[in-house]
């Protein structure tokens, strides 16, 4: 359906003991079809025997082609869960939860146990779960009640009842102190004496209780949230880890809550200090009482969320009630936000309330110790055990010599299969038509002016009594040095402090007041010309319309007035960012790939590159490793004095009408508070990024993530809305079937950046490399070969539709104008020629674009994983491990600055 919707959001989300599957659509007909397809696709699948080989796993040959290559457990689901396994923070959260709720079974989510899984097991789960009375079924939106109930009526009558124990699932009764300790991988990107992962967690209390649960979920906001919090101070402040541990925080998902307090990459001689420091902390704050400034700020945050509207404001809603309402209490009553927050200020304003929650679950009750040890051979151990497991399925078939005749043909019958699928009847499915897709764009009205010379622009428009700010300040050809520092600048502006106040009073402050400030780097490229690009700072913050006045000062304050001499924090900083790359590499290694490989083609693709890809990761964790902060201060310090320039700055807001005035007095006292600078210009060399380009990043992952990419067009040009619709028609007429299906890896695809000018491709938690680099290579033949019909096409313009027509918060009105020059005309043109795009126009721009660049070797292409025999020495490799590493390797070397 994915292809044959205009839906916005399409998923299925696993949970303890339940799971969902949301979608969500603007289109009145097609939210009708997708609700008749995801009710009959959960209630009565197929559940094939060839389906689950594919998705679920099997044993067949490294290479089908090559029936004397290696047998191996294969599988979608396999390859992913690998993938997922390998980003320990994962890691020691699934063990955690496997110990804490020893009743549940992860059957398809570890690859240990995924291969006891049957078919007639899966079959039967379906049988005794997946029926009408044990469903819950939440909509969201403007179509009425009845209708749905109509509808759900007709579908549901006759879907069976379920007899089977429903019994939800407890945490481990602790009728004494645990400990657990359990081994985990180490991460390369990280000190190798501080890979120790540890938690304390407490059982709570009955979840059904609203006002109560209310309650512990401010204490755990109030203990755990923001650099003031007691237990950030106490812990993370103190160098006794780099950040909080992946359980932190209340867990209201069981019947019972789990408060958890823990940290990441601690040192072995630190283990008992963080165990004993943490209810030292607890017990601290019990002593000296709750402070009534940062509970009412807690409180503020929660009015201004309320008010917020956001695009997926009903996705959140059902993703929030559902846990709660599984577990037994009345979702009317979990909406009833006003009644349970006057109940809460009714308990606190009574006195002693939160210390007596802290008295009642936490001061005297028994704990949950758990703590991941770093094994150095965690990996080969896992390998060696997969191994064992493999060999065991064979002995079971009477050995690999036998099992191998049969299993090859079974793996030859499976690529028949998903071959044949490609053909497949679909008629059966209920899809939109290109015709259902408005011609004529929606358009935002805009006010453009200026305030004290600085361009200012208005979208006037309902907003709840918010006012949405953001401020670009663009800087030109800044020196290479600086610009590998304004992602870590954009940080310690809002984690240092001021030489005024502490990070913890200006945090209070921008609780009380405000919805949050933020600040980022910009990059984008001009709409008409892919060699001309924009790069600066942009800051942003939204409050209720009586607050602007103190939003812009506490901004000002943070522009203007950091310091950059507190190195302790500063430190904290850099841990805290290294270990979440850690994190995210294993989680998204397919978009560092992607924006490695695109820096070689464009001038802001590098920008994108240097200030949030792999160049980054490297400078972030070589700073962590080396703990020498001298230069990043001074480079910090330089930035500082033209970050907040009023030249080179513009700035948007939207608001309610009746805001106008008074915001417009606040912007301007806002500019006329900052300076008139100058920022330094280039002169010295770019990093060097060429293509062609083969780059690789050796990481212990059990698989591994790819992107290729070649330059393309500006959006003005008239060919970017046939490489758009391409790159759809690639992805799920081909890409799908050829890197998942038959591949194995968990996903894959084919995007066009059509602001950026970069087409691309790009696989991740991929157990096969070397076959996703010959599938992309053929692609560009394949779309100029295929006789693509009006329904391909139809198909791919429906899905590039889905994120076009995507409803759109007001604060993102008029943005792409503002942060990228893209105005309604250039949207109009666009959008027309997306809809008239002709099987021809494909098949031209497939030959120009990907066949011909491949040819002249205008390509550039980037892989993280494990490295393998296929990476010989074509390709340029960037180990990321810190041993023997040093800040020169980031400077400039042989007139170029390299990794």
């Amino acid at each position: 359906m994915l292809n044959r919707s205009l839906s916005n959001f399409m998923n299925a989300f696993t949970s303890g003991d339940y799971t969902s599957y949301p979608f969500a659509t603007t289109n009145r007909v097609d939210f009708n079809n997708l609700m008749d397809v995801y009710l009959d696709a959960t209630l009565e699948p197929l559940l094939q025997e060839n389906d689950f080989k594919q998705e679920g796993w099997r044993i067949g040959p490294e290479n089908p082609t090559d029936p004397a290559s290696s047998l191996l457990f294969k599988g979608v689901v396999y390859n992913e869960m690998k993938g997922q396994m390998s980003d320990s923070s994962y890691l020691y959260y699934i063990k955690f939860q496997k110990h804490i709720f020893p009743d549940l079974h992860n059957s398809g989510g570890d690859p240990e146990i995924i291969t006891d899984l049957t078919i007639d097991q899966l079959r039967n789960f379906h049988r005794e779960h997946y029926n009408a009375s044990n469903a819950r079924i939440f909509t969201y939106g403007d179509i009425p009640i009845s209708e749905h109930l109509a509808r759900l009526n007709e579908k549901l009558q006759g879907r069976g009842v379920s007899n089977t124990d429903q019994d939800l699932r407890l945490p481990t009764p602790l009728s004494e102190n645990k400990n657990v300790i359990v081994k985990g991988p180490i991460d390369p990107l990280m000190d190798k004496e501080a890979q120790h992962k540890t938690s304390i967690s407490w059982i709570m209390n009955d979840t059904t209780d609203v006002v109560e649960t209310f309650g512990l979920r401010i204490l755990s906001t109030y203990l755990l949230d923001g650099y003031g919090s007691p237990l950030y101070q106490g812990l993370i402040d103190e160098k006794l880890g780099s950040d909080f541990s992946p359980n932190t925080g209340f867990d209201t998902s069981s019947p019972k809550g789990i408060f958890s307090v823990g940290l990441q990459n601690v040192r072995p001689e630190d283990l008992t200090k963080v165990q004993e420091k943490i209810p030292e902390i607890l017990a601290n704050v019990h002593k000296n009482g709750f402070d009534r400034k940062k509970i009412d700020g807690i409180l503020h945050q929660l009015e201004l969320a309320l008010k917020h509207k956001t695009a997926n404001f009903g996705l959140s809603v059902m993703q929030d009630l559902m846990p709660s309402w599984f577990n037994g209490v009345d979702p009317f009553d979990a909406l009833a936000w006003e009644e349970t927050v006057s109940k809460f200020r009714q308990r606190y304003s009574e006195g002693n309330y939160l210390e007596s929650l802290m008295e009642k679950y936490l001061l005297h009750s028994n704990t949950f110790t758990f703590t991941m040890v770093p094994d150095k051979d965690y990996e080969r151990n896992l390998g060696e055990q997969e191994a064992l497991r493999l060999s065991t399925e064979l002995e079971k078939a009477g050995g690999e010599s036998k099992a191998r005749e049969s299993l090859v043909a079974q793996e030859l019958n499976l690529l028949d299969i998903q071959e044949r699928a490609r053909n497949e009847d679909l008629s059966c499915l209920p899809t939109l038509k290109v015709d259902d897709i408005p011609r004529v764009v929606d358009k935002n009205i805009l006010e453009q002016g200026s305030i004290e010379d600085v361009s200012v622009q208005w979208r006037i428009a309902p907003t709840n009594g918010l006012t949405y700010f953001r401020a670009v300040n663009s800087l030109k050809d800044l020196p290479e040095d600086l610009r590998m520092f304004l992602p870590l600048f954009t940080d310690a502006i809002l984690r240092l402090g001021t030489h005024k106040k502490s990070m913890e009073q200006l945090e209070d402050e921008i609780k009380l007041k405000t919805g949050g400030i933020r600040a980022g780097t910009h990059v984008t490229t001009d709409p008409f010309n892919l060699e001309i690009s924009e790069e600066g700072l942009v800051y942003s913050g939204y409050c209720l319309d009586k607050n602007v006045p103190d939003m812009l000062q506490l901004l000002q304050n943070v522009l203007l007035d950091t310091n950059f001499s507190a190195v302790s924090k500063l430190r904290t900083l850099v841990h805290g960012t290294a270990s979440g790359f850690v994190n995210t590499l294993a989680e998204s290694g397919h978009g560092f790939a992607r924006t490695f490989a695109s820096a070689h083609l464009t001038p802001a693709a590098r920008a994108n590159e240097v200030m949030g890809g792999m160049t980054q990761v490297r400078l972030i964790s070589n700073l962590a490793a080396q703990e020498i902060y001298n230069t990043a201060l001074e480079k910090l310090k330089e930035i500082s004095k033209f970050a907040a320039r009023r030249n080179g700055l513009r700035i948007a807001l939207t608001c309610g009408s009746s805001a106008v005035a008074d915001n417009e007095r606040a912007v301007r006292n806002f500019i006329q508070g900052l300076p008139v600078a100058k920022s330094p210009i280039r002169d010295s060399p770019l990093f060097d990024f060429e293509t062609p380009s083969k780059s690789f990043f050796p990481l212990p992952y059990q698989v591994s993530y790819a992107a290729m990419c070649v330059k393309t067009v500006p959006y003005v040009h008239n060919d970017g809305a046939p490489l758009q619709i391409l790159s759809q028609l690639l992805t799920h007429k081909h890409l799908h079937h050829e890197i998942r299906e038959k591949g194995g890896a968990y996903g894959g695809g084919a995007f066009h950046n059509s602001l950026g000018g970069i087409f691309g491709f790009y696989s991740y938690r991929d157990p096969n490399i070397p076959n996703t680099l010959d599938v992309i290579a053929g692609s560009g033949k394949l779309a100029v070969d295929r006789e693509w019909t009006d329904k391909d096409l139809q198909e791919a313009k429906l899905s590039v539709f889905q994120d076009i027509d995507a409803p759109k918060s007001v604060s993102e009105e008029g943005m792409v104008y503002f942060l990228n020059g893209i105005d309604d005309e250039m949207r109009q043109s666009r959008r027309i020629q997306l809809l008239d795009v002709t099987s021809s126009d494909i098949q031209r721009v497939a030959q120009k674009y990907l066949i011909n660049q491949l040819k002249e070797g205008q390509t550039a292409t980037a892989v993280l994983g494990e490295k393998k025999t296929w990476v010989d020495d074509s390709w340029n490799s960037f180990p990321l491990s810190l041993e023997g590493t040093s800040h020169e390797s980031l400077e400039a070397k042989d007139d170029k600055v390299t990794l």
